[in-house]
């Protein structure tokens, strides 16, 4: 297992259950308040941007239930894992507040993560992946980090 692998292409079926399981707990932890719970779902996003779905419990069930739920549908890895990064920024920057004692900041950065893991999970729609995509087309991205993403009409294979 090499540190800081990610697959070039993952399972869209997978990515939505880990999407879900992440809305889920995020929106359990906010209605109950339970604050610990946002530092162990940033936990996984640290896993999960370090080395895929190999070490993080919630993305390995994930690939194992997508298994049985029909064939895989791949998609590019990069732009997952940016948006991996993006959920671990927020929820620790949602743990640091929260721990610091600012609750509706801390609150309103979990919230975020929960609406945009639920548009994943729900409708197959990744802002992270989508912002991933206009770095790249400013440039601010090489176009070969994903060269596939660099296209205009860039879609994953299917």
């Amino acid at each position: 297992m090499v540190l800081f692998s990610f697959p070039a292409q993952v399972n869209e079926r997978a990515a939505r259950l880990v999407a879900a399981g992440v809305a889920v707990s995020l929106a359990a932890a906010i209605a109950l308040h339970t604050s610990w719970l946002v530092p162990v779902v940033a936990g996984g996003f640290l896993l999960r941007v370090g080395w895929g779905p190999a070490v993080s419990p919630l993305a390995r069930a994930a690939v194992w239930l997508a298994a049985r739920l029909g064939p895989p549908r791949p998609v590019f890895g990069r732009p997952k894992r940016f948006a991996q990064g993006i959920g671990a920024a927020f929820t620790l920057a949602a743990s640091a507040l929260l721990l610091a004692g600012h609750p509706v900041a801390g609150w309103a950065l979990a919230g975020v993560v929960v609406v945009c893991a639920f548009l994943e999970a729900a409708f197959a729609f990744c802002l992270g992946c989508l912002a991933y995509r206009w770095l790249q087309a400013a440039g601010l991205l090489p176009p070969d980090a994903c060269v596939d993403c660099a296209r205009p009409s860039a879609a994953a294979p299917r």
